[in-house]
């Protein structure tokens, strides 16, 4: 990377140039990254010791939660402390890491979330094959191939991102290193990057997004046989799920894919901030604090 760029470091920009407002903007992302503490490490406490929740649903579950744990934690702790001290820089090679990072939790977030609605759905609509089927092994197996194929997706695309040449500006329009407001400030032909970002969110969001939904669908349509209680049930839990994917891989695609003569800092700066905070924030409330099962694991680890 040294040889195909002319900065050896880049500088990142705030919500505001105030101190105030920036105080103000740190405390909330530390209030949001506290909070998604507490409550994924709480769901991965339960899971882990309490031996009632041994089933391939929490098994997803804390998985996820330690997915949720890694991924607030690349870019928002390194937000507040320059939103305090206003030091504003990150080399080269921590951009690059927090790229690799940003692009495998995210992949592998979506991952998760498919994952656990085909889980929902062998669960409901095929409850005599389910043990069978999600075995031990099946779950181990699935969660390994979307963590591997995360490195090689998010290492093709920050590969290729920082095979660019910088030499217009080192200032990056965003609170931490992402590729669209690195290719705005690239020197170089970016077109073949869009082209990939482009093509990949497209494929992997769109297939990801196409199996929750039929999943979800064919779950609502079994539910509809049940009493009204068990549907009350089904629907609270997931209308919520298919809200935050939704918004997640809408603020993605809105942030990745904008072209850059159109780009909006701010409006950037908020997206990526939804998707960056909202799911690692809201998983642990849709999926376990909401789960009778859960609380009643709290209870038996806290009492």
């Amino acid at each position: 990377m040294s040889n195909s760029t002319m900065v050896t470091e880049f500088l990142l920009i705030s919500f505001a140039d105030t101190w105030k407002i920036r105080v103000l903007y740190s405390m909330l992302f530390l209030f949001i990254y506290l909070a998604t503490l507490l409550g994924n490490l709480l769901i991965v406490t339960v899971t882990t010791f309490d031996q009632k929740l041994n089933t391939p649903l929490y098994f997803f579950l804390r998985n996820l939660s330690i997915l949720d744990v890694c991924y607030i934690t690349v870019t928002v702790p390194n937000a507040c402390v320059y939103f305090l001290t206003g030091n504003r820089t990150i080399s080269l090679a921590a951009c690059a890491t927090q790229v690799f990072l940003v692009i495998y939790f995210a992949y592998v977030e979506i991952l998760f979330l498919t994952v656990m609605a085909q889980d929902r759905y062998m669960a409901i609509c095929q409850p005599l094959h389910y043990t069978i089927i999600m075995n031990n092994k099946v779950c181990i197996q699935m969660t390994l191939v979307s963590l591997l194929s995360g490195l090689v997706y998010s290492g093709v695309h920050t590969g290729k991102t920082f095979q660019l040449t910088f030499c217009r500006s080192n200032v990056i329009h965003q609170f931490f290193c992402d590729v669209p407001s690195l290719l705005r400030i690239s020197c170089s032909d970016t077109s073949s990057n869009f082209t990939l970002l482009l093509v990949s969110i497209i494929v992997v969001g769109g297939i990801c997004f196409i199996f929750i939904t039929v999943s979800y669908i064919n779950i609502f349509r079994t539910m509809l046989k049940f009493s009204i209680k068990e549907q009350g049930k089904a629907f609270s839990t997931c209308v919520p799920h298919i809200f935050v994917l939704t918004v997640f891989l809408s603020s993605i695609i809105s942030v990745y894919l904008r072209p850059s003569v159109t780009s909006e800092t701010i409006n950037d700066m908020i997206l990526s901030a939804f998707y960056t905070m909202v799911p690692p924030f809201l998983n642990p409330i849709i999926y376990s604090l909401r789960n009778t099962q859960i609380k009643e694991a709290v209870r038996r680890v806290i009492f």
